[in-house]
């Protein structure tokens, strides 16, 4: 990530950053890291009610006082800090209810090290603030205004462009007096659009198909066939599920499975797949069971707001559904908004028009929001059939199932109330009360409580003692006898609704006098409440969550259309026209095209929401079409290298390494071993099927996945981070695998080869990297496989031909499309 760099820098140089002002880097690093750990863990000992040991950290004026001890931070010597030495139980040991992890011990001594940045507005002795105000200047800022109707420019060149995005890129590019690189050579540009369109290498076959067709739209066609494979949508779906944080475990230490999550994943695939207008996209995910109740597909899709983390086995219920309350708001802000909501969380942002009163005012929409895992999403004949089998089955195993029964009942009593005991008092009173006199909130918690009674209920097969266990065991072969004409369970799903048209009161914490927090929109587009209305084909729809969803895909919104599209053009050039994704505030970066960017979002409301017209759009411009490699640079023209070293112009088209699951996939489909079924639960690494469809266990990932960057999916991830490390290397050359996949590439060239060493090498050239090889690698590999000062050794050749084909799979251009 682009500020971790920057706190990397500002590391080595931290004797000089004691004498700077905060950098917009060290300050968003404090904001995101530092503040809410001193917030949850310092303040209520060292803070404006308390002061321990005459000690105050909630300003870095009185930090750098310190207390009775002596200054608790020396901005740039944590060797010097009290705060690091206590935090590591060096002397002192703060905080005194248990040592701080590994990772909050690194972000402050960083923090330290950095010169303990800390915004200016801040600083004092008091932590008491006025709220914060929406301004019109905080109106105006770029992200905020409404949508601009620019037209495309006119440029100098008249020639080069080919759609109306080039125009916007021609004329920044003209202003600076840079040239566009040429356009790409037709075999760079069909392996950059399979694997871009699809995530798969394209097939010698396919190539040579693209190379034949010398017609003015064989380019446009290959592009409406590509958007049209089934494989388009495997491979987009990705984008999306790195911002929801889909996996298929609960996260933590417990990361227990969850058997029906991937029939979200599965939804993802196929509204990409379907072009589904984005509009549409949202809403069902936000509020598909209030909005269409009757639509399993929109049922289905509020597993969006089921990602989150949390365990079964938690006594802390209460904690724990703020958790996932704070999780969801969080999540929605970064995913839709592009609005990072977390500071606002403890107090008002201090750069951008976030209030505390918005984090909640969020929030609000899904205060009322309950968990359901048994919603049936089977159509009605499949419903209708497993009612008729299931009469069948139970007509033939009640007497059976009654006497379990008369057995399972009161261990079931004992263990449920051996479950509800392990929680507090007050959570034992929302369980002792009948369900129906519960309100909205305790059947919230009792929902968590729920949990851990049903895994007690589970491990009957291990608490039953004696003869009883014996008998139950015996009840179990013969309830085995009738497993074949007993139904499969009909299709579930983890979805979300409203468990009450009354939702719980939301507040401010420790802000009584702000009173009750209606639903509302960001304070900076509105200060009002959002007028909400209940869904009348819900019957405990409150209509929160539908009127936030109709709010976010209003053809008018400025900052959904922006934020989506941004992310489009993400995909395709590896750098959104907004680098920062999710982040569209004054810490984030600028537009590059703001008028573009404003022109995309415009012109995506128009054709639909379609996801397919604005790839389309992308990809056929010149842009897309350009050379990684530029143009030479005339005399008297500037270096594009020096005048736009990050090519945020795009002078040329950006070299990008291949995805985690691109490379996992291009080893399968060369090696000829990827399967092409598709959907149904998710499967092991060790399965040749797409890597969208392996299982996501947060806590135990693929080595190949993981050490090329796939996202944990713990928290929302708009960005991949894109690394070069040792390990990755290693992995290549020495892991087991990846012999096994040179092995298996070996023998699929051989097989379909009946030539000699020349034609293989050719053929693996052309699985590989989706080319022929020069006359130069041609002869040098056959060289290397054949050695004129040896005999020849038919069975070390092969082997020097499987380590040919594992240096194919090594190489940049393997693992790179330019």
């Amino acid at each position: 990530m682009r500020w971790l760099a920057s706190v990397v820098l500002l590391i080595v140089l931290a004797p000089r950053a004691q004498a700077e002002a905060p950098t917009a880097e060290g300050l968003k690093f404090f904001e995101s890291k530092v503040r809410p750990l001193l917030v949850e863990k310092c303040f209520e000992c060292h803070g404006e009610k308390k002061q321990k040991g005459s000690l105050r950290l909630d300003s870095l004026e009185a930090a750098k006082e310190g207390g009775d001890s002596g200054a608790a931070v020396v901005p740039g010597k944590p060797e010097e800090s009290l705060l690091v030495d206590a935090i590591n139980y060096s002397s002192l040991e703060m905080p005194p209810g248990g040592k701080l992890t590994e990772d909050e011990i690194t972000t402050l001594t960083e923090w330290v090290k950095m010169g303990a940045p800390w915004p200016e507005e801040a600083k004092g002795t008091s932590s008491r603030r006025t709220e914060r105000t929406i301004t019109d200047e905080d109106r105006s800022y770029w992200a905020y205004r409404p949508l601009a109707a620019p037209v495309p420019p006119p440029t100098a060149d008249a020639t080069w462009s080919r759609t109306d995005i080039d125009r916007f890129v021609l004329a920044r590019l003209e202003a600076e007096r840079i040239r566009p690189a040429e356009t790409a050579s037709n075999v760079t540009l069909v392996r950059r659009l399979y694997q871009d369109l699809t995530g798969l290498p394209p097939t010698p076959q396919q190539v040579d198909a693209w190379l034949s067709d010398t017609s003015d739209k064989g380019y446009e066609r290959l592009v409406d066939e590509l958007l049209a494979s089934p494989r388009y949508g495997e491979h987009f779906a990705r984008f999306w599920l790195d911002l929801v944080r889909y996996a298929d475990s609960d996260g933590y230490k417990q990361d227990t499975y969850r058997p029906h999550a991937w029939r979200y994943r599965d939804y993802v695939i196929g509204a990409f797949n379907a072009d589904k207008p984005y509009d549409q996209f949202v809403r069902e995910q936000l509020a598909g069971d209030e909005l269409s109740p009757s639509d399993p597909e929109a049922l289905v899709a509020t597993g969006y707001l089921r990602h989150g983390i949390y365990e079964y086995n938690q006594r802390d219920a209460r904690g724990q559904w703020r958790v996932i309350l704070e999780d969801i708001t969080d999540t929605t802000a970064d995913v839709f908004l592009g609005m990072g909501f977390g500071c606002a969380k403890c107090h008002d942002h201090k750069f951008d028009p976030i209030l505390q009163k918005d984090y909640y005012r969020l929030q609000a929409f899904f205060a009322n929001l309950g968990m359901r895992d048994d919603v049936v999403i089977a159509d009605a004949a499949a419903s209708a059939r497993h009612r008729e089998e299931l009469a069948v089955w139970e007509e033939k195993t009640a007497e059976i199932r009654t006497e379990l029964q008369r057995i399972e009942g009161p261990y079931r009593e004992r263990s449920r109330a051996h479950a509800i005991g392990m929680f507090p008092e007050d959570i034992q009173a929302i369980m002792a009360k009948p369900a129906p006199d519960r309100d909205c909130y305790e059947r919230q918690i009792a929902h968590l409580v729920e949990l851990q009674v049903w895994e007690e209920w589970n491990l009957i097969a291990q608490k039953l003692k004696g003869d009883e266990k014996k008998r139950w065991d015996a009840l179990q072969k013969d309830l085995a006898v009738f497993k074949e004409i007993q139904p499969a369970p009909l299709a579930v799903a983890p979805m979300a609704c409203d468990l009450t048209r009354a939702a719980p009161v939301v507040m401010v914490p420790d802000k009584p006098r702000l009173g009750e927090i209606e639903p509302g929109v960001p304070s900076v587009f509105d200060t009002a409440p959002l007028a909400i209305q209940p869904v009348s084909t819900a019957p405990e729809s409150s209509g929160r969550r539908a009127a936030l969803a109709e709010w976010l895909t209003r053809p008018d919104n400025p900052i959904t259309t922006r934020v989506i599209v941004n992310r489009i053009w993400q995909q395709h050039f590896g750098t959104g026209l907004v680098a920062s994704v999710s982040d569209f505030g004054r810490l984030g970066d600028p537009p590059s095209h703001p008028e573009l960017l404003d022109w995309l979002a415009r012109e995506f409301v128009a054709h639909g929401w379609s996801f397919k017209w604005l790839h389309r759009q992308i990809v056929l411009s010149a842009a897309y079409r350009q050379s990684a490699e530029p143009c030479a640079v005339a005399t008297g023209q500037p270096d594009p290298a020096v005048v736009d070293p990050g090519n945020r112009l795009l002078w040329r088209f950006p070299v990008r390494r291949l995805a985690a699951e691109q490379i996992r996939d291009a080893l399968l489909a060369v090696t000829g071993e990827l399967q092409s079924s598709a959907g149904g639960e998710g499967v092991e690494p060790v399965e040749p099927k797409r890597t969208v469809y392996l299982k996501m266990i947060r806590n135990r990932r693929d080595p190949l996945l993981e050490v090329f960057d796939l996202p944990d999916r713990l928290i929302s991830a708009g960005d991949r981070n894109t690394t070069t490390t040792p390990t990755q290397s290693l992995l290549l050359i020495n892991s087991p695998a990846m012999l096994e996949r040179a092995q298996q590439f070996a023998a699929r060239v051989r097989r379909e080869v009946s030539g000699g060493w020349e034609s293989s090498v050719r053929l693996a050239y052309q699985l590989s990297v989706s080319r022929e090889p020069t006359d130069v690698e041609s002869r040098r590999a056959v060289e290397f496989l054949v050695p004129a000062d040896k005999a020849v050794d038919e069975q070390a050749t092969s082997a020097r031909f499987v380590d040919f084909c594992h240096a194919l799979l090594n190489s940049n251009e393997f693992l790179y499309i330019d």
